[in-house]
């Protein structure tokens, strides 16, 4: 781990970690999961239960975007983000696959601009094709933070060009009005020395202005060999200006496959943590301004064991961790590739130290009544909503682990459950969102097929929520 002192020195003094959301700014930031926590429950109401995309009903906008979308959606101050490639041809004159972040008008759907990136040389060892850009981004009312389909970290700011103003960068590729306005670039393949196996995306989490997330630290194109094992797996960066604070190394030399999740935040007796999981299977929690290691738990049984082609029985880290009442919930899978198979989720007690693998499990649920996830926790009103790649939702008492009900979507499930207005809203890979009643007894409410796969996690506001199928957004509305 190396630390850059004077910038760290700057960035305490300023109290950069003291505040997840800063006190003069009106609006939330937007993320994947709402909050640093990772929550996927919002206080939204009046929440629609019924609409049609065929005949139109209660579809305020539908909105192309490209052929493969994984990141977001997200809004904030009138606009909605997403990550997807460049086959939707939304900005005039650039074709051919790229990795694309897209600001659409949240009232119109109308496209506002468009960050595009370029494919890494090496193809799909480093950068798989049609993928275009995976991370959820982070935005405040400045900036649209987001991890590239280059390893790249970029800061962009929210007006894109359309304010007439090029701020930070002024050598962009692309610099029409319907592009984006790149204020900063870290590219981590370079200044890291990284190696990203099949894409780099992390969705980044800001706190105060510390900027962290995975660099996608993986293996070579045989699975067997890592390029880079001494590259950090995690970073602090300055938010304002792009510089490397602090890098953690602590489960590069042992990731499994690659590394795709994202940090969570919590505070514990006082104490800010932010949690990494690594591509080793073990969770490794950081004091946020020094990058102090504070405890780690590896999230696979010990007699566990890894092999090719996720034929073994050890899991790596793709969900999100979830930080709630000084715990952290947490499950294990693999690559969707590699199938079906047992899976592990995890209550951690967060009030720990050092290696905590027999201390911190505060309950588990696994073994054989819990397949692989890839999918975050949703956590309200004292239950448990996650999902498993087999498309099984689990409903759990939070306190106590124990299984309350399970509905099956009959198809995979990428995304995560969102929880809100008393329903839980669920996505699958045949197109259907379920609508259930949340609580203690499974409820179906409505079923609708949005016409493509939806490997993405609804949002929503008072009255809309926000879906992003594979190829297109939409903004629905009350009923």
């Amino acid at each position: 781990m190396k630390s850059r002192l004077s910038l760290l020195s700057a960035l305490l003094l300023g109290g950069a970690v003291t505040a997840p959301i800063a006190a003069a700014d009106p609006e939330p930031p937007a993320m994947f999961g709402n909050t640093p926590a990772r929550n996927m429950v919002s206080d939204a109401k009046g929440l629609p239960t019924q609409w049609d995309v065929r005949s139109g009903e209660n579809i305020i906008w539908r909105a192309k975007v490209g052929s493969q979308t994984y990141a977001g959606p997200v809004f904030r101050d009138g606009r909605v983000f997403v990550g997807t490639n460049n086959e939707g041809l939304r900005r005039p004159g650039i074709e051919g696959d790229k990795g694309v972040v897209i600001a659409l008008d949240k009232e119109t759907g109308n496209l506002l601009w468009q960050a595009t990136h370029d494919k890494l040389g090496a193809g799909r060892v480093n950068d798989w094709p049609l993928q275009g850009v995976c991370s959820t981004p982070y935005v405040d009312g400045e900036r649209v933070y987001y991890v590239s389909n280059r390893a790249t970290i970029v800061a962009v700011d929210v007006d894109g060009f359309r304010d007439g103003v090029n701020d930070g960068m002024t050598d962009e590729q692309y610099r029409e009005e319907l592009d984006a306005d790149i204020v900063w670039e870290y590219d981590m393949i370079a200044e890291l020395d990284v190696f990203p196996h099949n894409l780099a995306a992390g969705s980044p989490l800001v706190v105060g202005d510390l900027l962290f997330t995975v660099t996608g630290a993986g293996v070579d194109e045989g699975h067997i060999n890592l390029p880079s094992p001494a590259s950090p797996a995690f970073v602090a960066m300055d938010k304002n200006t792009g510089e490397l604070v602090w890098e953690s190394i602590d489960s590069s030399d042992g990731v499994l496959h690659g590394s795709w999740s994202n940090p969570a935040y919590g505070v514990v007796d006082g104490q800010p943590q932010i949690a990494f999981p690594g591509g080793d299977g073990w969770l490794y929690t950081y004091e946020p301004a020094t990058g102090k290691l504070l405890w780690k738990f590896d999230l696979n049984p010990k007699d566990s064991v890894w092999e090719l082609g996720g034929a073994g029985t050890r899991n790596n880290i793709i969900s999100t961790p979830v930080f709630y009442n000084n715990r952290f919930y947490l499950g294990v899978g693999q690559d969707p590739e590699h199938g079906e198979g047992p899976g592990h989720l995890y209550a951690l007690d967060a009030d720990v130290e050092g290696d905590a693998t027999d201390s911190a499990a505060f309950w588990h649920f696994g073994d054989e009544d819990f397949n692989r996830t890839i999918s975050t926790a949703a956590i309200s009103d004292g239950l448990l909503y996650i999902t498993d790649l087999s498309g099984f939702l689990y409903v759990l008492d939070v306190e106590t682990g124990e299984h309350l009900w399970t509905h099956d979507t009959f198809a995979a499930v990428w995304g995560s459950p969102f929880v809100a207005d008393g329903k839980v809203y669920l996505g699958d890979e045949d197109g259907d969102i379920v609508i259930l009643e949340a609580g203690p007894a499974e409820k179906v409410i409505a079923e609708h097929n949005m016409g493509s796969a939806v490997y993405t996690t609804p949002v929503a506001e008072d009255g809309r929520i926000y879906v992003a199928t594979r190829s297109d957004v939409f903004a629905i509305g009350s009923d």
